[in-house]
């Protein structure tokens, strides 16, 4: 079950070098939850999600996480407050281990028995980074990377993890197994908003969705809903 509202956007607008991106978005994700953006390329969902992450300021609007208005905070500030984001293209340390990757998702922490606790669970979660902790992480293959990241994010113990375009070239195998994963996440306490381009497999493991294009939501509702909506079928699904 969900709970209360963990994060909430209230009419955010932003842009770059003064270019109008977000045109007044707003949504909510309730504790719990799996809520999915989706939406055409350009349509503005990762720039929605830098912002929330604090990597881009909007020009108006507010966000609130669990109850703290983050809409100006530094983005190290937000991690620290429990709201972790993997961005899109995974963005890796390419020099350095698995390991290392992943002690850097954990910056927070100075504990080191917590941080070898935190990548145990990491490990448990996805057992083939355990087998390649000493590897060099470009070294891997896609699919190996974006679990990588995956970890490297939830290393910060977040109560939200935002998961942006994680099938981004991936063989549709390992998008399944990915997707999976996302689920198993929730499964153990953990909030995720999740951007993805294959409308259907992302709504088919949300909860809630939000439909945003040109800057702006154009459709929201349960999962099942959206799925069952002509307009997202033609648009996004080629129904």
């Amino acid at each position: 079950m969900s709970g209360e509202i963990l994060l909430e956007v209230k009419d955010i607008r932003c842009g770059y070098d003064g270019v109008p991106v977000i045109h007044g978005v707003s949504l909510e994700v309730r504790s719990g939850e799996i809520v999915a953006i989706i939406g055409a390329n350009g349509a503005g969902k990762s720039t929605t999600m830098r912002t929330i992450a604090g990597l881009m300021h909007p020009l108006s609007g507010v966000i609130r996480f669990d109850g703290a208005d983050i809409t100006r905070t530094p983005a190290y500030s937000i991690v620290a407050r429990g709201l972790a984001y993997v961005p899109e293209a995974r963005r890796l340390f390419s020099k350095l281990s698995v390991r290392q990757n992943l002690e850097m998702g954990a910056f927070t922490v100075k504990d080191r028995g917590e941080i070898a606790a935190r990548l145990d669970r990491a490990f448990q979660l996805f057992p083939v980074l355990k087998e390649r902790a000493g590897q060099i992480a470009e070294t891997m293959s896609g699919g190996e990377q974006q679990m990588c990241a995956i970890a490297r994010g939830l290393m910060s113990n977040p109560k939200l993890i935002m998961l942006d375009e994680l099938s981004l070239g991936l063989q549709p195998s390992i998008v399944e197994k990915v997707l999976e994963t996302v689920v198993e996440i929730r499964n153990q306490g953990i909030t995720v908003l999740l951007v993805e381009q294959l409308v259907q497999e992302a709504l088919e493991i949300s909860d809630r969705g939000y439909v945003i294009q040109t800057g702006a939501i154009v459709h929201q509702g349960t999962a099942s809903e959206l799925l069952a909506s002509p307009e997202v079928r033609k648009a996004y699904m080629g129904m």
